[in-house]
């Protein structure tokens, strides 16, 4: 196992109130209070070595713009509430609830075998999507750097990738952007929810704070990196109505593309919503759920292709209609640039001073 990090405050920083039942399992563990306090009203992260043997994730979804991705760590301890990642904990034994947050798998080996994997002579050079599911600058990647490790040999094979992240960890890597940029193989979106510090405190307790996400945006537009936003997710009577700011702070900074997705909550996430609701926001709770069951059938989550990202319905329209108005008020597109599989290569993985037999 991984050495774990320090406790973190007691009540502070995490998303989730509450470890709900596994839905593929008939028993759950529940720390007993008199035993371990700690653990109880707190649990300390713990990360864990995931011995996967492959690392790209391939998928045929019409909703999703890529059809490669790479993860190097399952779970995520932004804890975001409203995530819709946190189920798929739970085909790890753990919880889409604290466990998501707390229980960190972590692929040590990812590196190595996105190496493999770009060396293989079936590979067909193509977007790969950093991350597709959990955020790759979650806090732990300061310390273990295997986004950064995986971004070093996307540079060297010159493979295009497009990052998705919540946090400003991703300036660090700078240099790597710039050298993949140069080949136009890089494009960064940041996901900001909100511009109120509170708000967005309370939703991704451990993602970088707006003004941090903002300032990542104009560095990595000064430096010449792609770079746009995701207005995400797009929370009908709670975060709705910050669009318009959001669209015009990131313009200012230098975007130049922008996305919004609408909220849905499957499996265990609607619970755990509604308990953070109920939490944060009780005078509102009934109305934001409502609202949510509205662009989506009436229902908290509608997994059908074509729909479960965008609702449907008059509010679902209402919000892409404000969504469109407050792009071109800005000068925003909506599509993010087109990455090139142009420069790809092979580099020789002969011994150093050895010729290739090719040579």
């Amino acid at each position: 196992m991984v050495p774990e990090a320090p406790p973190p405050v007691p009540g502070k920083g995490r998303g989730a109130g509450s470890n709900p039942t596994n839905r593929f399992e008939r028993i759950a563990y529940e720390p007993d209070p008199e035993v371990d306090p700690a653990e109880a009203s707190a649990p300390r992260t713990r990360f864990y070595r995931d011995r996967s043997r492959s690392v790209l994730s391939f998928n045929d979804s019409p909703d999703i713009g890529y059809d490669a991705s790479l993860n190097p760590y399952r779970g995520c301890e932004h804890g975001c509430i409203y995530c819709y990642a946190r189920p798929t904990h739970e085909y790890l034994g753990f919880s889409s609830g604290l466990d998501f947050e707390t229980r960190i798998m972590v692929k040590e080996d990812a590196p190595a075998l996105l190496r493999a994997a770009l060396a293989h002579p079936k590979w067909e050079p193509q977007t790969i999507a950093l991350s597709g599911v959990t955020d790759c600058y979650q806090p732990v990647e300061r310390r273990l750097r295997l986004t950064r490790q995986c971004l070093e040999v996307l540079a060297e094979f010159r493979n295009p990738v497009g990052i998705t992240t919540k946090n400003a960890l991703v300036t660090r890597d700078l240099d790597l952007l710039g050298e993949l940029a140069r080949h136009r193989c890089v494009s960064v979106t940041i996901s900001i929810t909100s511009l109120d510090l509170a708000l967005q405190q309370a939703l991704e307790p451990r993602t970088s704070p707006p003004f941090k996400r903002l300032e990542a945006v104009r560095i990595l537009a000064a430096a010449g990196i792609p770079v746009g936003i995701n207005v995400a997710p797009v929370i009908p009577a709670l975060n709705e109505h910050e669009m318009g700011p959001i669209l015009k702070a990131a313009a200012e900074a230098g975007a130049q593309w922008a996305g919004h997705q609408v909220v849905r909550l499957p499996h265990a996430v609607k619970d755990l919503f509604a308990e953070w609701l109920t939490t944060h926001f009780p005078d509102r709770a009934k109305k934001v759920l409502n609202r949510i069951r509205s662009v989506h059938g009436g229902k908290l989550n509608d997994a059908r292709f074509g729909v479960r990202m965008s609702g449907q319905g008059i509010f679902a329209e209402e919000i892409h209609a404000m969504f469109a108005i407050a792009c071109k008020r800005a000068g925003m597109e909506s599509r993010r640039v087109e990455l090139s599989t142009a420069a790809f290569r092979r580099p020789s993985l002969a011994v150093p001073g050895q010729l290739s037999l090719f040579e």
